[in-house]
């Protein structure tokens, strides 16, 4: 567990953006607090919900017709490596990309015979790392630790035993290989490597997540007009939560032509429509956790962001409702370092999300560009 709580970890690595209020009216936006589990026990010291079954034994590649197998055997290399490769290829043959295609071809090599291919170290000393002499979040026992150092030495501890044991990309356990590849991917092109400013912070992932950006508008609209108002109530806060977990899945087939006077019992059963599929619902204790924060007037939440496109502007949207309602004066996102899983959102995407809605034509997308152009006051005021 070590291992595959390190990896995620590792890869989860974060960097910030975060919302503070200016003098706007109240608005509202969304939130998600569901979780499924098989069975859940209380920790005695906080309260909280937690697995009580034993983790099981982590997944390998090894066997054909498994979701982890072919991934790693066919489908990082032939399809998504590829399609990078597709939407990159004007830029990976320039001559400053040459060592980075070199090494992005190597590594497609390696996953072509993944069943023969031993993993090997990151090679963190061949380049000039840009982040270097930047301290990591300190601890106890490495306080002044670099980040390069940090990441290095986390990264060789998760693979150390099966760099040892000489495991192959099928071998060792799917979800380290799987956050590896990307981080190799990263390695290759230059991602880090300062000395070289065509490849510094390039981010290969770029156009599929402008498409995302791009297709999320239409969506988030609709979307948008919902959720600035809904009430400030636990109704509201479970309906933007709703609107965060299942976007423009949501059945508005029942939602109220007037919606700001209307009766909770509307929201309440639109509510219930949206929560029929899901395994776990924790909106109670989210609803009394926000009327706690709200009392006190100093509520600070973190969301942990996932993918860029319409789940990020969900996510814009729930810290606007949080902040608009009273039951935060800040919202932080937690946001990948590094360009990962093809759509997961970057620092640089949540600011390129929020000047796109900003952008957006006021006649055609009113509730968008108004949620964009609130946004943008928010983030001033960090």
């Amino acid at each position: 567990m070590k291992y595959l709580s390190g990896a995620v970890l590792l890869a989860c690595l974060t960097t910030t953006q975060a919302f503070t209020p200016h003098t706007y009216p109240s608005r509202p936006a969304t939130s998600v607090m569901a979780w499924s589990t098989a069975a859940l026990k209380s920790d005695p010291k906080t309260g909280n919900s937690l697995p009580s079954l034993p983790i099981p034994e982590p997944l390998l590649s090894l066997t054909p017709g498994t979701w982890a197998y072919d991934t790693m055997s066919r489908r990082l290399n032939k399809e998504i490596l590829q399609r990078t490769y597709e939407e990159n290829e004007e830029t990976f043959n320039k001559p400053e990309f040459a060592k980075a295609l070199a090494r992005f071809n190597e590594l497609r090599a390696e996953l072509d015979n993944a069943a023969e291919t031993k993993l090997t170290y990151l090679k963190f000393d061949e380049v000039e790392d840009g982040r270097k002499g930047v301290l990591a979040p300190g601890d106890s026992e490495y306080k002044s630790e670099t980040v390069v150092d940090r990441e290095k030495r986390e990264w060789e501890d998760i693979l150390r035993p099966f760099v040892e044991k000489g495991d192959t990309w099928l071998s060792a356990p799917w979800l380290v290989t799987e956050f590896y590849a990307y981080r190799r991917l990263i390695e290759a092109i230059g991602y880090y490597d300062k000395s070289n400013p065509a490849t510094y912070l390039y981010d290969p992932f770029a156009v599929a997540k402008k498409a995302g950006l791009v297709s999320s508008v239409n969506s988030a609209e609709n979307m948008l007009e919902k959720i600035v108002k809904l009430p400030h109530t636990k109704e509201g806060l479970g309906l933007a939560a709703a609107f965060a977990l299942w976007g423009n899945k949501m059945d508005l087939s029942i939602w109220p032509a007037d919606a700001e006077n209307s009766s909770l019992d509307v929201f309440a059963k639109i509510l219930h429509a949206a929560d029929e599929n899901l395994l776990h619902d924790d909106t109670d204790e989210l609803a009394e956790h926000c009327e706690m924060l709200k009392e006190r007037e100093s509520g600070k939440i973190d969301i942990i962001v996932d993918n860029a496109g319409f789940e990020l502007v969900t996510d814009l949207a729930l810290a606007d409702y949080l902040i608009a309602s009273g039951v935060a004066v800040k919202v932080t996102f937690q946001l990948k370092s590094h360009p990962t899983f093809v759509s997961d959102a970057l620092e640089k995407d949540l600011l390129e999300t929020v000047d796109h809605y900003a952008a957006l034509p006021e006649d055609k997308y009113p509730n968008a560009r108004a949620a964009g152009l609130r946004w943008q006051q928010y983030l001033k005021g960090m």
